[in-house]
């Protein structure tokens, strides 16, 4: 079977908005960011009041001390070792680290360019950094980036403020794969970030996850030193393949074309069957580094998909922390 995991049909022509900004970045990122501050940013700024526990586990929190459990403390800081050896509930407190740092790995090869129905995985990765840096910002936490994926890679060293978001998506905007780059290799943007990120800090790798074997211990690595959030972008298009008769598909980061008949089943199948395999393989490499993974799809609304994403991992941390003591019946 020929390499199904990076063909993909010849990007169409950008038709919403987000997808022009970010194929224009000079003069659409400042309309892109202010849309989006008063539309998605607004919307998940008072999901969140500031919060940003609810979304990332034990963000920006150090361990100050412990002490013996009292009516109305959050059952999720309890330490049940500790419990356990005293036989009396004790909880972990917390002093708040003010000067949180976020990155943004960024995967910006060809595979990005790609959209089924208007919208592009880039402008959605556009839209992503843009809502969740001016976020994390507007608080005074510092975010950074590295780049991959054509001329104009590197890194971007963390810092706050609008005008830092707005240079942030202008290199983003700036950044495009000449489409002969050859195979993604995101092994090499996980090496780059180990270097470029310093301090303990909240990374977000964005990517379509299309790319060379090689990458999964790397991340392994990278989530043992900070929190770790995959965010996978995807396409429908890239799960199933309708009956469009006879197409071209064209592999996004070498050019390489193939002439494919997708009206014939059998074709269809196994086109769905290596889309299948894929995502297994995907989710076993994430679930064994110990990072979570955010999907966005193309053709969903971002702030759905984050506040999906946010009661989720607040769900999860509740049931970590519930209550299965002897005590229970007391707290």
């Amino acid at each position: 079977m020929f390499g199904l995991r990076r063909f993909t049909k010849r990007p169409a022509e950008p038709a919403n908005d987000a997808a022009v900004a970010s194929a224009q970045p000079r003069a659409d990122a400042e309309e892109l960011l202010r849309r989006l501050e008063w539309t998605v940013i607004r919307r998940l700024d008072g999901a969140l009041q500031g919060d940003y526990r609810t979304l990332f586990r034990g963000f920006g929190l150090d361990l100050a001390d412990l002490r013996e459990y009292q009516a109305g403390d959050d059952v999720r800081h309890i330490d049940w070792n500790v419990t356990a050896r005293l036989q009396s509930p004790h909880v972990r407190e917390f002093q708040e680290d003010r000067e949180v740092s976020a990155w943004f790995l960024l995967d910006l090869s060809g595979s990005v360019d790609f959209g089924s129905a208007g919208v592009r995985k880039r402008a959605v990765l556009t839209s992503f950094v843009a809502v969740l840096a001016r976020l994390l910002t507007r608080y005074g936490n510092r975010v950074g980036a590295v780049l991959y994926g054509g001329q104009g890679e590197g890194a971007i060293p963390a810092r706050t403020g609008r005008r830092h978001v707005l240079h942030v998506l202008d290199r983003i905007g700036a950044l495009r794969a000449d489409g002969k780059s050859g195979e993604t290799r995101l092994g090499d943007l996980l090496e780059r970030s180990l270097s470029a990120i310093g301090r303990r800090s909240v990374v977000f790798v964005v990517s379509d996850f299309i790319s060379a074997p090689g990458w999964e211990q790397t991340l392994g690595v990278l989530a043992q030193r900070h929190e770790v959030v995959a965010v996978r972008l995807y396409d429908p298009l890239e799960q199933a393949l309708p009956d469009l008769g006879l197409v071209v598909l064209q592999d996004a980061e070498t050019g390489e074309q193939l002439f494919v008949d997708t009206h014939d089943p059998g074709f269809r199948r196994r086109f769905a069957a290596a889309a299948t395999e894929r995502e297994t393989a995907l989710r076993k490499a994430l679930t064994e580094a110990g990072v979570d993974c955010l999907e966005l799809a193309t053709d969903e609304r971002l702030d759905q998909a984050l506040l999906h994403f946010m009661r989720l991992r607040r769900r999860r941390s509740q049931l970590v922390g519930g209550l299965n003591g002897p005590w229970a019946r007391d707290i």
